[in-house]
């Protein structure tokens, strides 16, 4: 990997938590997290005409990477209802790695090496001591746990289809902006339906989030999707866990949340599983 990807997917995964914690410290979180999707679709319009159209074939990725982000931000915007950030965050982020492993075992029949199969092990471990993290009211958080698990998986799931996309698309840019755009509009429409009154507050109300949420959202994900095209997708994917870094350090400085041996340990754990499990046969 260059030094200008390795800088790129650092640069990313620093705004990728940046603006997870801007949802997560919003009073309304429907209109933060609305404001950052369709804070997107402003900078894809206006990169349009400069970008090449992707390839028909690309097609097919394009709208399944549409739902499975929608669907990933469905589940964060649960996860983050019920949980801490410095909870919520490193179980979707972390669990992906572990996702793909067992995918591949079970479904797919690859055959995992040692320090593979101790990758799984660790993540696990940090998955498992996160859900036992407990509420102010001393009761063990095992909703928000549960849906941060789920978010794991569509973030292990557009992460392969969007890198395999970006591939085809012969544009990473372009392939991106118009995922960007596709999405935007299914939030739109699920906004319409299920709290317009959420909507009709963002020019207003979510005008700041939706300026730097969308912006820092939009150039995360575009950068991660062209790393996609200039580096192996699993070694991308595992660098971006890095978030889950900036993640607890946001959360406990910024947020204010709790900061226990339980989430220090947890957190580093599950990096450390991301890590070696997609640098295992390097």
């Amino acid at each position: 990997m260059s030094t200008t990807v390795f800088i790129a997917v650092i640069g990313a995964a620093l705004l990728h938590a940046a603006w997870n914690a801007l949802v997560k410290g919003g009073a309304d979180k429907n209109l933060s997290m609305g404001a950052v999707v369709i804070g997107h679709m402003p900078i894809a319009i206006i990169l349009l005409p400069f970008v090449p159209l992707p390839e028909v074939d690309s097609l097919p990725y394009l709208l399944g990477g549409i739902v499975l982000h929608f669907g990933y931000q469905l589940f964060l915007l649960q996860s983050y209802r019920q949980g801490d950030l410095t909870q919520v965050y490193p179980i979707a982020r972390g669990s992906a790695p572990l996702i793909v492993a067992l995918f591949s075992v079970l479904v797919l029949g690859v055959h995992l090496e040692g320090p593979e199969i101790l990758a799984v092990a660790i993540i696990g471990l940090g998955i498992i001591s996160l859900a036992l993290v407990r509420q102010s009211d001393g009761l063990q958080n095992r909703n928000a746990a549960a849906l941060a698990l789920v978010t794991g998986f569509f973030i292990a799931a557009y992460s392969l289809v969007d890198g395999l996309g970006a591939r085809i698309a012969g544009t990473s840019l372009g392939f991106y902006c118009w995922l960007a755009i596709g999405n935007g509009l299914l939030m739109i429409g699920y906004l319409a339906m299920t709290s317009p009154k959420t909507l009709h507050a963002l020019p207003k109300g979510g005008l700041p989030i939706l300026l730097l949420g969308g912006g820092a959202s939009f150039i995360a994900y575009a950068l991660v999707t062209w790393a996609f095209t200039q580096a192996p997708i699993a070694l991308v994917t595992a660098l971006r866990e890095t978030s889950i870094i900036f993640a607890l350090m946001i959360g406990v400085v910024f947020l204010k949340e709790n900061l226990n041996l339980v989430k220090v340990f947890a957190t580093f754990s599950t990096l450390l599983g991301a890590i070696l499990l997609r640098f295992a046969r390097s």
